[in-house]
């Protein structure tokens, strides 16, 4: 009878989330398009072949907090051409390097610290401290069945051969983390022989009934609190597609893995064939301010819960012009997944989710004489949805808007 109990007491919470949560489209959050500038590569040359030695980060650890961050001068429009250079690599090891320009780039549109809640008193130079991922109460949830596992948005999530996570932005394109393929200095074993695991049931999974879980549970999941996860279902495997090429940015190749900067940290993979799943678009990624409830929202395969998808939501805080920090609960694994946010999209009068950043990874630091801790998040600025969507498309006058 206990589970029985639970499971009534889960469907009871969730049937709380149900309520209309705004009640008219004025008072919707919605997606703001704004013109984007253009990045498009200038000339490709080849480089010296990868070595492939160094085991992957499934975690990146700072010791620059938001002060610090917010300090960094602005890069001068030469230095973004630097930084937003990319690195190729194919699946046959070949490696190119790709010089890129830049149109319609307003560097007064973008402000240092952007949206920031945190104090402006001057910071000491943080401190590194052990590492913990979990804050306070697990507010993690393991998304069982296939029911729920192959629907949209949870399908979205992928996990990396070399440990970590990744997310579906295209008909053969995944979103990642650059630290998982590169570790700012070389590119990690196996990141040659790269594959995408797609999650799929061993055999005919068994059916929950439909009042096991509304029918928009999906959507609701994202509102609040889940106390209670339903049951793991262990008839599940990953299929493997191999990646056909890898791009990373300059901005995160420093030449010495000790002195990496997460301003920078995402890859985009592309599949030697198409996954003929639904993807997840890109979107500018907005003020917090301006998300619902403020949270964000992410899935990945967090290594101390093998073989699982695992969701979170949370509040985000601090941010920079590049970085959104938050206490969303994660573990080694989940880094390289797609940070995403639910608005109303008022050009198609439907809810919809984008992508706004990607989870890289964990701080701990001593701010005058106190502990912090954050988890941290990539932002895709103007110019990175620029760049990642042309890698996408191919074509810039596709990426125009975001």
């Amino acid at each position: 009878m206990a589970p029985r109990a639970d499971l009534l007491r889960f469907i009871s919470i969730l049937s709380l989330l149900f309520l209309p949560i705004f009640t008219s489209t004025s008072s919707r959050p919605q997606w703001i398009l704004q013109r984007v500038p253009v990045v498009v590569p200038q000339h490709t040359e080849v480089q010296p072949a990868p070595h492939f030695l160094s085991p992957a980060r499934l975690d990146v650890a700072s010791n620059c907090d938001p002060e610090c961050h917010k300090k960094a001068p602005r890069p001068s429009y030469w230095d973004l051409r630097h930084l937003l250079a990319y690195e190729t690599l194919h699946s046959d090891g070949r490696l190119t390097e790709t010089a890129i320009g830049i149109y319609g780039y307003n560097p007064n549109s973008i402000t240092r610290p952007a949206y920031s809640s945190g104090s402006s008193s001057k910071a000491e130079r943080p401190r590194v401290r052990r590492k913990r991922q979990i804050f306070g109460h697990d507010g993690r949830f393991s998304i069982a069945g296939q029911n729920f596992l192959l629907k949209y948005p949870f399908s979205v999530a992928v996990k990396l051969s070399t440990g970590c996570s990744g997310t579906l932005v295209g008909n053969r394109h995944v979103l990642t983390a650059a630290h998982c393929v590169h570790d700012g200095k070389n590119y990690v074993k196996g990141a040659q022989k790269l594959r995408v695991g797609f999650l799929k049931p061993k055999q005919r999974d068994a059916q929950y009934p439909a009042s096991y879980f509304p029918s928009n549970f999906t959507n609701h999941i994202e509102g609040g609190p889940v106390p209670y996860a339903p049951p793991t279902n262990d008839k599940m495997k990953f299929q493997w597609i191999r990646a056909k090429r890898t791009h990373v940015p300059k901005g995160w190749i420093k030449g010495n893995p000790n002195d990496i900067g997460m301003d920078y940290d995402y890859a985009l993979l592309e599949l030697k064939k198409p996954h003929k799943r639904r993807h997840m678009k890109l979107g500018v990624s907005p003020p917090a301010q301006r998300l619902p409830g403020q949270r964000v929202h992410f899935s990945g395969f967090d290594n101390d819960r093998p073989g699982e998808l695992v969701y979170r939501f949370c509040q985000a805080g601090e941010e920079t012009s590049d970085l959104l920090y938050q206490h969303c609960d994660a573990q080694p694994g989940a880094s390289g997944s797609g940070v995403y946010a639910r608005m109303w999209d008022g050009r198609r009068q439907s809810w919809e989710r984008k992508i706004i950043g990607v989870f890289s990874g964990h701080q701990w630091v001593e701010r005058q004489g106190a502990s912090q801790e954050f988890n941290v998040a990539v932002r895709i600025t103007p110019l990175k949805y620029a760049q990642i969507c042309y890698w996408i498309k191919g074509n810039f006058m596709d990426c125009r808007e975001g």
